[in-house]
């Protein structure tokens, strides 16, 4: 029988996986020319939010309860 994980690592998991989802699909747009209204700091901030909720993912994943 498998544990289930923890609610908080499910829910940094998903908070992870969507700002990821939309960090890429944000930077494919503009890179393909449909979204050049939006900042460079714009990608940067989603790319570092993107860096962020992956790191504390990773440290409540190999959290011990």
């Amino acid at each position: 029988m498998s544990s289930s994980p923890p609610s908080d690592t499910l829910k940094f998991a998903y908070t992870f996986g969507i700002t990821l989802a939309i960090t890429v699909f944000v930077y494919l747009l503009r890179g393909f020319g449909l979204l050049t209204f939006i900042p460079g700091g714009v990608i940067y901030l989603l790319i570092l939010l993107s860096i962020a909720t992956g790191i504390i993912y990773g440290i409540q994943k190999t959290r011990r309860y």
